[in-house]
Order: structure tokens, then sequence, then C-alpha cells
């Protein structure tokens, strides 16, 4: 039997911890085949604006309304992102696909085009083009592997229009590509 489908077939905890659990190429190889929505985290802890797109993005609780998100020490933007107190999630629809390059792409100037970007009356840099944003307040953060996860309680959000909204085909990450979901893409209701 090989290796993987060992690994997938151990009885129970112990055994995977023997064996040292899943490889990072294994682990890697799952979460490859689970898409996940786009967003675009800026935030500027005094020393400069700093945006990073991440596809961890996730809402925990509506009441208080919070959302979690992870940022890798190998991130330029995670030194600021992990000291600043409020940042911004913009969620981005397939029609913002360059910001979601814009925030992937390493070793540039993410505002160096200034009529990208702006501030908020608070102080945070954020994109006025995206229709949905979530400004919050970092309320903690968990140390996990070579990451950081960061808990946000919401303040302040721009929503889109219901019309505007339901005519946004949302940006999606799938297989190490960027998708567009669509009405065609729907294959039942709850």
């Amino acid at each position: 039997m090989a290796e993987p489908e060992r690994l997938h077939r151990l009885e129970n905890d112990d055994q995977a911890t023997a064996l040292g659990g899943l490889s990072a190429d294994e682990f890697k190889l799952a979460f490859r085949h689970h898409p996940a929505g786009v967003a675009l985290i800026t935030a500027d802890a005094g020393e400069g604006p700093v945006a990073m797109t991440a596809t961890s993005v996730f809402s925990v609780s509506a009441e208080p309304p919070l959302l979690v998100f992870s940022i890798s020490d190998q991130s330029s933007a995670s030194a600021t992102i992990t000291k600043a107190d409020t940042l911004i999630v913009h969620l981005l629809s397939a029609d913002q696909l360059d910001l979601a390059r814009l925030g992937a792409t390493s070793g540039i100037d993410r505002f160096a085009d200034t009529s990208l970007w702006d501030r908020l009356i608070t102080g945070e840099p954020y994109f006025p083009a995206v229709r949905t944003w979530i400004r919050g307040r970092v309320i903690d953060r968990m140390r996990a592997g070579s990451s950081t996860v960061v808990a946000v309680h919401a303040l302040q959000a721009r929503l889109p229009e219901t019309d505007v909204a339901e005519s946004a085909a949302p940006l999606v990450y799938y297989r190490r590509t960027w998708h567009e979901l669509s009405d065609e893409s729907e294959i039942g209701r709850q």
C-alpha cells in the first residue's frame, strides 16, 4: 500500500503522530481542492500601509460580529498586520482580480498607484472600488505553526446595494488559480 493511502487509513491520532502526521505536500494537496473566497487585507501600524491577499478569511460569529484570518510569517505584510490595532478586510469580487493579484505579488509597492486607494477618517488604508469591506479591531492573535491567526471584531462596513451584490460574481481561489462563481455554478439551495 502506498504511503499516502496508509496515512488516510490510520486508526487513531497516536498512529498519525508516530508517523509525523500528513506531510506538508499532502496537506497542501488536500486544501488545493477546497475553494476559498478571496480577500485583500490592509493595515497601517504607523510605519506605512501594507496589503496582502488572503483566502483564509471566515466569519466566526454574528453576535458579536467576529471574523478570523491567518497570515504567514513569510508575508511581507506580516509584521505590520500582526502589530496593527485595526485593519480593513476587503471581500473581493471577480472583477477585482487586479487587486487580488496586487496583494499577492511579492516585492512591489502595493500603494504606488495613489488613484487606487485612500484612507478612512480613522486612518486605515482601503481600496474604495471594493464593494464590500469590513473595518475591524484586532481582539486576539494566536501563533499556529509558522503563521498567526488573527481574530477581528467588525466595527464598520461598506455593504453593497442588493442589486449590485447579486450581480457581482465572487472571486474564489481553487487549485492554485483564480475562479469566478456564477449562477451556472449553482447546484442547489439549502
